[in-house]
């Protein structure tokens, strides 16, 4: 199942959907916090309890080469890794290059297709 994803300018209403996600039961260990700059992404992965992007997740084909690429090209494959295409890894790259941060719900028992959205969601409204 394709990851659901969020999206932030908020990075407190970002720590506030992963704190809200876990107490209706979703496994942290399946969330996901993307940020083009990786020390906002430290701190909000620290702050929410969420997970970043790494070895596990990529493989160790795709670290070694992340080592060698532009911090684009490292995003994008670590969305790629998660599951998402191309076009849509660079779509959502474009967004981290805005400023916006992203969770993602990598959940492959379908409980996250009720909750979130591949669409943007940076409205208020109130969660299913």
């Amino acid at each position: 199942m394709k990851p659901s994803v969020r999206e932030f300018t908020n990075d407190q209403e970002l720590i506030n959907a992963v704190n809200e996600l876990s107490s209706q039961g979703f496994d942290k260990d399946n969330l996901y916090v993307m940020a083009h700059d990786s020390d906002r992404e430290d701190r909000l992965a620290d702050q929410s309890d969420a997970n970043e992007v790494g070895l596990k997740e990529l493989g160790l084909g795709s670290a070694v080469k992340n080592l060698f690429s532009s911090e684009g090209d490292q995003l994008r494959t670590k969305l790629e890794e998660l599951g998402f295409s191309e076009m849509e890894a660079e779509q959502y790259e474009r967004k981290l290059d805005d400023g916006k941060v992203l969770l993602i719900v990598c959940d492959d028992d379908g409980k996250s297709s009720g909750y979130m959205s591949n669409d943007s969601m940076d409205s208020q409204e109130p969660y299913m």
